[in-house]
């Protein structure tokens, strides 16, 4: 699994003119599922992503986690996270895994978020969406369970 996070002042995701999730101060996070995602693959994300210390403390040290300031998520599926462009100029998407597959895991993963006590907004998926952030610092931090980088 791979995640996209940026720590945002506010985001918000379009469908077809009509904004269907929007947050203040908290994380962005795209979200990306592979063929070989496991239980451990979603427990990996579900812990890591709400506990990153990228938002600064009273000393304007980054500190503090999503958690610790209150602030929400707004998670997007995004397939496209598993394009592999390294053999030409059109990715290949294989290791992105089947629209069924993925949607489960990424229903489990919002949910498990909620139940830490996040407020968490979202997408549609397999939607046709238009994010907006303003990305906070800016901080891009990737993730991947399998830990690649």
């Amino acid at each position: 699994m791979r995640c996209v996070v940026q720590r945002v002042k506010e985001s918000s995701v379009t469908v077809n003119n009509e904004t269907v999730g929007a947050i203040g101060p908290g994380l962005m996070v795209l979200i990306g599922v592979s063929t070989d995602d496991t239980d451990a693959d979603l427990k990996y994300m579900t812990d890591k992503v709400p506990n990153l210390r990228i938002f600064d403390d009273e000393n304007g040290v980054m500190n503090r986690s999503v958690l610790d300031v209150g602030g929400s998520i707004l998670a997007v599926s995004q397939f496209t996270l598993y394009g592999d462009a390294r053999g030409g100029r059109r990715p290949s998407y294989i290791r992105a895994a089947r629209p069924e597959e993925a949607n489960q895991m990424y229903q489990r993963l919002v949910a498990a978020w909620r139940e830490k006590g996040i407020h968490v907004e979202t997408g549609i998926f397999r939607a046709d969406m238009q994010v907006s952030l303003i990305n906070d610092g800016p901080v891009t931090i990737l993730l991947d369970s399998e830990k690649t980088f």
